[in-house]
């Protein structure tokens, strides 16, 4: 499963998604349910929002029209989140 959400690039609006997996995996590899994503999303969005914005600088866009997907690797070396 996937979460869809977009930035925006001045005026140019620009789809994201992130796996649900890639987000388990932020905080430690616990397999949230799907009614618990929601919040889940919410305790990840900084997180989430600084791998969008370093993938968009670097011009990471994939598919048609183009567009930000993150998956698990893309976080590689960042510590879990701490309870």
């Amino acid at each position: 499963m996937i979460v869809q959400l977009s930035t925006r690039d001045g005026t140019k609006q620009i789809a994201c998604t992130i796996s649900t997996s890639a987000m388990d995996d932020l905080e430690r590899g616990t397999h949230i349910s799907p009614s618990e994503c929601e919040a889940q999303f919410t305790r990840l969005r900084e997180r989430i929002k600084a791998c969008v914005e370093r993938k968009c600088r670097a011009t990471e866009f994939e598919g048609t029209p183009p567009g930000i997907v993150m998956r698990s690797i893309d976080f590689g070396g960042q510590e879990p989140e701490r309870s």
